[in-house]
């Protein structure tokens, strides 16, 4: 499709769209007097948005009509506010309107969603997963993260961190030395998406003080998404396991990151984690800290 034909979708859309949002937004919820009178339209006037925006009533209506004029971030937001748009919304305000979307943020309804996270990850019992936030802290984890990747009360609980210095899943991991150049660059990636947030640093400050190699790798300056991972464990009971690991976003909890491993075919991984994850298995089990 030409370029020229996508921006005149484009432009119907956020024509479409902003007369759709304006609509829902009564005289009263956006402060204004009623007045009285019958509307011949639902939802607010143009004018009436403009003027509560901090805009041009005709730039804004050149705006509704999907006209091709310049547009700020600061301006989109005003109007955001106005038409009373959710986080979504007003990414895809800024996505009709030409401009790159700001980062997703957490809606507030959709904080608490522990309970159906916790169900899914232990729903993928007998296999490991994780879920961790933005600075790779890990928020919960599943009963076979536990009896295979070392994940226990004691440690950091950044999945990070824990990479770097902790003995046990160090000791575990065969494919420790590819991987780590891999994750220090995944890493890296989401520390450069949000350069003003301290969250990052903090991690950064405390790997660099506790681990050179880290500090090596970091200035490497690799940048990488995350994506699957390739992972060769060395199990003190079932010995092999070879799993690969993928990372994937949570759309309404853009601070999260839910990590599943599957079993790959080799070294008869399905079976054996099964059989980790069985009584028999759990009570041979056990989680001495390699020294």
């Amino acid at each position: 499709m030409a370029q020229d034909e996508l921006k005149s979708r484009r432009l119907r859309e956020l024509r479409e769209f902003l007369m759709s949002r304006r609509a829902r937004v009564s005289p009263e919820e956006a402060g204004l007097p009623s007045g009285g009178a019958r509307r011949r339209t639902p939802g607010l006037r143009r004018e009436e948005v403009a003027v509560l925006a901090g805009v041009g009533a005709s730039w804004y209506q050149w705006l509704e009509q999907g006209r091709d004029i310049s547009v700020s971030p600061q301006v989109l937001d005003s109007v955001a506010r106005v038409l009373r748009l959710s986080d979504a919304e007003r990414r895809h305000l800024y996505v009709l309107a030409g401009l790159n979307p700001p980062a997703p943020e957490v809606a507030p309804g959709k904080r608490d969603m522990s309970e159906g996270l916790r169900r899914l990850i232990d729903t993928w019992m007998p296999y490991p997963a994780h879920i961790m936030d933005a600075y790779y802290n890990c928020v919960m984890y599943n009963d076979a993260a536990a009896l295979v990747l070392g994940m226990r009360p004691g440690i950091t609980q950044n999945c990070l961190v824990d990479f770097f210095t902790d003995p046990l899943y160090r000791s575990r991991s065969k494919s420790w030395e590819r991987n780590a150049r891999t994750v220090v660059a995944q890493f890296r990636a989401a520390t450069a998406a949000r350069p003003e947030d301290d969250g990052y640093q903090a991690v950064l400050d405390e790997l660099s003080a506790a681990s050179p190699e880290f500090v090596a790798l970091w200035a490497e300056r690799d940048i990488e998404d995350q994506g699957q991972v390739r992972k060769e464990l060395d199990h003190p009971v079932v010995g092999l396991l070879v799993v690969e690991s993928t990372a994937m976003k949570v759309p309404a909890r853009p601070d999260l990151s839910i990590v599943l491993h599957t079993p790959l075919e080799e070294a008869n991984t399905a079976a054996k984690l099964e059989w980790l994850a069985s009584p028999e298995g759990r009570r041979g089990t056990m989680y001495p800290v390699a020294g």
